[in-house]
Order: C-alpha cells, then structure tokens, then sequence
C-alpha cells in the first residue's frame, strides 16, 4: 500500500485522475472518490462528466468483476457506497444544471418477504449506472408499489423474493396493475435467489434479472429499446 500513500491526487492530470478514481471506486476508498470529484468539479468539470466518466465509468468495471465472480457482495457494496459519497456531493449539481436523466426506477422487496440484501445491491448498482432508485424497502404489499410508481413516475419497477412462498405475490402486483390499465406504462423487473426466466414470463414481467449487474445491463437496454419505439411511434426516426 506503501506507492498508494505517496498518490497526490491534486497532482495528477485529468486523465489520471479519472483513472486513480476507477481504482479508488474499485477498493472502496470513500473519503478519496470524494476528493477526486472535488478537484475535476475545482478544475471545470461538468457535474455531468465528473458523473459519467469518473463515477458511472468506475462502478460499470466493478459490475462486471461482480458479474464475473471476481467481486463479491462485501466489495461491491464498499465500492457504491464510495460512489453514494461522490453522488451526494454531486446530486444537487446536477439537479441545477439539468443534466439529462437516465431514467428511474422505484424498487422494492414483495409483501411478506424482509430479505434486502440483493435489493440494497441492485439499488446501489442502478445508482452507480447513474439512475434516480426510490427504494420502498421490504415487506411491500400491492398499495405500496401503486402509490410509489404514481408518485414517483418511474421508468421501471423493480420487486425483489428470497422465499418461494412469497414469489407468487409479484403476479399479484403486476395483474393488479394490468386491472388499473398501468401495466404497459412500465418496465417490470423481477429478482431473487430462487426466480428464473420461465418464472418471470409466467407472472408477466418484462425480465428476470439474476444479480445487480445484470438488472443495470437489463434496465439501460429496456429503456433505449423504450425509447425507439416511442421515437418511431411519433414518427421521430
């Protein structure tokens, strides 16, 4: 650790800056991802492209070192809480200068199920990947998840299960939301240890993502997939 010690952030160039961050973000070393955006917002950095290229870039590696079994929960979640560090100082930033939004998802764990682990980890990856989470925590029956998608307007709704007695209430949501006529409004996504793809289909999500990354790697294609048919619907090309 002893060369880490003499890295004098300040001094080094964009370049290598945004480069000592994407390791930084990578250890989970918080208090240095906050000093790294810091000095490229101090040197006229975009809160934008501090977000994009130093931040987003940083935990897309992690994700996929995740995805890749070389990261483990422990790593992943010191890393976005890193990233949470940058994004406080960085949210209001934003915010002003209406940087362009990547979308934004409202998740939760199912009515009957307090199991938040891998919620707390597809929330923080979404984050990292740059989009606005409301997390309604655990436990959430039908009422939570309607109230949440009509306050909040989400692109994606997200329902976590660990038990395989609480899976089947993830239909009970989306045929809810079939009756309300909301169903095609929004992506669904579902999640959890004991879930598969034949599972999802049955219940009538859009995806079944098995771990954060994959829900990041999911969440941007279904949007931008979204996005092009209502571009081409509009005759927009």
């Amino acid at each position: 650790m002893a060369e880490e010690d003499d890295i004098v952030l300040s001094e080094l160039d964009d370049e290598e800056l945004v480069q000592q961050m994407h390791d930084d973000l990578y250890d989970g070393l918080k208090d240095e991802v906050e000093e790294g955006v810091n000095i490229l917002l101090g040197r006229g950095w975009t809160p934008y492209k501090v977000l994009t290229e130093a931040l987003v870039e940083g935990m897309r590696i992690v994700g996929i070192d995740f995805r890749d079994g070389i990261l483990f929960v422990p790593e992943v979640l010191m890393a976005a809480n890193s990233m949470k560090a940058g994004m406080v100082i960085l949210r209001p930033l934003l915010a002003e200068t209406g940087a362009p939004r990547m979308g934004k998802m409202v998740i939760g764990t199912v009515k009957g199920d307090i199991h938040d682990i891998g919620k707390n980890l597809v929330s923080m990856m979404m984050e990292g990947a740059g989009y606005e989470v409301i997390d309604i925590g655990i436990n959430n029956p039908v009422e939570n998840y309607l109230a949440a998608i009509e306050e909040h307007k989400p692109d994606i709704l997200g329902m976590s299960a660990l038990l395989t007695t609480t899976m089947p209430y993830m239909k009970v949501v989306i045929d809810t939301m079939k009756e309300k006529g909301i169903r095609d409004d929004y992506i669904v996504l579902v999640g959890g240890a004991p879930l598969n793809e034949a599972f999802a289909e049955s219940v009538g999500a859009d995806a079944y993502c098995r771990d954060a990354a994959v829900a990041v790697e999911t969440a941007k294609k279904m949007i931008a997939e979204r996005e092009r048919s209502n571009s081409a619907a509009m005759g927009v090309s």
